[in-house]
């Protein structure tokens, strides 16, 4: 392949949802572009992107693939996307490396779901969008209502290009209202037949060509004032406006095709070549000191690691975009995030698990290496003097997690390895050893996104593992003043232990007034401050310790030791064990002995103190909570709230949005556990959610009296 110049290359997504027939339509691609000699099926497991092991067991993609296609005296990089939910991830790393998306339609279900949420990407990415209507020749196809569905939802944006004859198992033809021709197929597609538009058809083509000039000359003064003039527009006017409509995000131009028997695939890349707008004419990337960098080959040279891989024989594969330079084979560059080194061996232009080797890439273009040393995802390298670093990809938060251990004990540290590496491949996995909750937990996008890491580590990995519910990270706090002292003494020979010390615990809230006076058990405690300190506690919430010692009853060199105690009963609150936030411990009096008071003395008095007057002090448990969002279609919005409900969900709201209901609720973090698969069963895959951290609130009663029971189930004497 030769090397490409900036003005010659186009970087295309493919989104849409699973099933749409992405990785048959970029099979197809692959084909009319001379790279394969003969389509693969994913049913036969034999297609170029989807090369993983696990893609072929389960039969979807799970990781998203490059491929590369010279087409028209350009190059064509395309970047074929998971369609599920669940490997989100693949979409979002890459709409920040491409300029253009492909959103692939089922004929059969028109706009799904993820469709809607993919689109949202776009929307905030600001890419322009052209939708494929696939699987025309499914005997179950409906493209009118599909035109319907995107009429609803885009309005005047959405402009037929072409159009179906027929559909089913009939489709062998579309109606081109660009060209103004019939393009017309044998059974086994490829390069088709083009023909003048029937009699009984020219009304119809008509009619949406005039729709088509009208949009194209909108979105340009000149093509406008010509339309104005001469009421057309000449093809190569058509496509400068569609272009220009496209950059803008003013029209979505809509192709009809059979990915499986490659009807209209070769018409959908010639309007690729021809219209959509390469790297150069795109919005510039930025810098995270916010200096944008253009994609000039003149520029210094800089690389952004948008996504990396570990294949059999090979090891690590890295995948780059030239945001800014050339790149050539030996290059010295040096990683802006780790401070390391990194020589490039080789620079490979990608097709899937095929790779041809090229001796340099410009700033545009999109590539692969191998054996880097030290880079991971979101890493750029940059040639000697140029400091630019980019970090601008975006993951979705995690809604589905578990406790992940490994059957044998002893394969754990390898385990947290392997999944440490397969982070670095899918970041949207996220593995966390968790001090607080004791286990090592695994987050991800949805069941089938863990259900598919476990497949991994133990076909690939030989380690079995198994998944448990995770704990949830409860909080605990007082809801009312109290008071307790408490003396540690020991004496065993020698030099003995002693420490007494007296303190008033209450709840902390941001702007309260300075302490003053206290009554408790009929007498009253005036407390002055001497001095205060606020710690921002790591798990959340603060901890106030005021010092109110007045006469030197305790010394002050023991004050830290008090505060220690304090902390290490917070880390470990005295209800369930879980952490203790939002307290204000107010300590006023105590005694000391000359001899035998220490640190450990005062450290265990004041620990025992805390933990007495925290029992008396109305505590409670604070449960974690989230905010959840549901897209969902109508039909199901009953059930999906009923089940909500059951969850301890409070409904917040509810909207439409693109033809599906929107519901808004707050759901405790300890109901969501389940919660993608059973949404998933309710409405048949056919919706979504994401969830993201709220606040703490206080459990219900009856939670609470349910946790104390099982947390004393499992303690001795403190």
């Amino acid at each position: 392949m030769k090397v490409y110049q900036t003005n010659e290359i186009k970087n295309i997504s493919i989104l849409g949802s699973k099933g749409a027939g992405k990785t048959t339509l970029a099979e197809a691609m692959l084909y009319e572009g001379g790279i394969i000699k003969r389509r693969g099926t994913v049913e036969a497991g034999n297609t170029v992107n989807d090369y993983f092991p696990v893609e072929k067991e389960y039969g979807y993609s799970v990781f998203s693939t490059v491929f590369s296609v010279e087409w028209n005296h350009f190059k064509l990089n395309f970047i074929d996307c998971p369609g599920s939910d669940d490997f989100v991830g693949g979409a979002v790393s890459a709409l920040n490396v491409t300029d253009t998306a492909l959103m692939v339609l089922n004929a059969q279900y028109g706009m799904e779901v993820g469709t809607v949420n993919q689109f949202r990407y776009t929307e905030q990415f600001r890419k322009p969008v052209i939708f494929i209507v696939n699987q025309l020749d499914n005997d179950k196809a409906d493209y009118d209502s599909t035109i319907a569905q995107l009429k609803e939802n885009y309005g005047a944006r959405a402009v037929q290009i072409q159009y179906p004859l027929n559909t089913g198992t009939s489709f062998n033809a579309v109606i081109d209202v660009l060209k103004m021709k019939m393009y017309r197929w044998k059974p086994e597609g490829g390069v088709p037949e083009i023909l003048e538009i029937p009699a009984e058809e020219v009304d119809r083509a008509s009619e949406l060509h005039r729709l088509l000039v009208e949009a194209a000359a909108e979105h340009d003064d000149a093509l406008l004032e010509k339309f104005f003039e001469e009421g057309t527009l000449s093809e190569d006017d058509m496509r400068v406006g569609i272009r220009v409509g496209l950059i803008t995000r003013g029209m979505f131009p809509i192709f009809c095709v059979s990915a499986g028997k490659d009807m209209c695939v070769r018409r959908t890349m010639e309007f690729l070549g021809n219209v959509v707008p390469c790297t150069d004419r795109m919005p510039q990337p930025a810098t995270v000191d916010g200096v944008e960098v253009a994609p000039d080959a003149g520029g210094p040279t800089s690389l952004f690691f948008f996504k990396t891989t570990v294949e059999p024989h090979i090891g690590q594969v890295s995948y780059f975009k030239v945001l800014s330079g050339k790149v050539r084979t030996g290059d010295d560059l040096s990683n802006a995030d780790r401070g390391s080194k990194e020589r490039i061996a080789q620079i490979f232009s990608v097709a899937g698990q095929n790779r041809s080797e090229v001796p340099e890439m410009v700033a545009g273009d999109i590539g692969a290496t191998v054996k880097l040393k030290d880079v991971r995802s979101g890493n750029t390298l940059n040639e000697k003097g140029c400091d630019y670093r980019f970090n601008f990809i975006r993951y979705p938060d995690p809604k589905y997690r578990r406790a992940v251990k490994s059957v044998n004990d002893g394969d754990m540290e390898k385990l947290s390895e392997i999944l440490t590496r397969m982070h670095e491949e899918d970041p949207t996995w996220i593995v966390e050893q968790s001090k607080e909750l004791k286990q090592m937990i695994l987050s991800g996008q949805g069941e089938f996104h863990l259900r598919t890491l476990k497949w991994r580590v133990e076909n690939n990995d030989r380690i079995p593992i198994e998944f448990l519910e995770p704990r949830i990270p409860y909080r605990e706090t007082i809801t009312k003043a109290a008071r307790a002292d408490y003396r540690h003494k020991k004496q065993s020979g020698g030099a003995g232990q002693f420490g007494e010390v007296h303190l008033i615990v209450e709840p902390y809230y941001e702007g309260m007034p300075d302490p003053g006076v206290y009554k408790f058990g009929g007498q009253e405690y005036k407390v002055p401050v001497r001095d205060v300190q606020t710690l921002d506690l790591e798990w959340g919430g603060k901890l106030v310790f005021v010092n109110s010692i007045v006469g030197g009853s305790i010394d002050a060199r023991f004050l830290p030791a008090i505060l220690k105690g304090i902390m290490a009963r917070m880390e470990q609150g005295p209800l369930t064990g879980s952490y203790a936030r939002d307290v204000r411990i107010i300590v006023y009096d105590g005694k000391m002995h000359t001899v035998d008071s220490n640190e450990i003395s005062f450290m265990l008095a004041g620990r025992n103190a805390f933990s007495a007057a925290f029992k008396d002090a109305g505590p409670k448990i604070l449960e974690p909570i989230y905010d959840v969002e549901v897209l969902v279609p109508g039909d199901y919005l009953g059930d999906v709230m009923s089940d909500l409900q059951g969850r301890r969900a409070m409904i917040m709201g509810m909207n439409s949005d693109k033809g599906y209901e929107k519901l808004m609720a707050k759901v405790p973090l300890k109901e969501m556990a389940t919660y993608s698969t059973s949404l998933s069963s309710i409405t048949g895959g056919r919706a979504s959610f994401t969830m993201k951290f709220a606040s703490y609130e206080l459990v219900p009663a009856d939670v609470q009296e349910k946790l104390l029971k099982d947390y004393a189930a499992t303690q001795g004497d403190d």
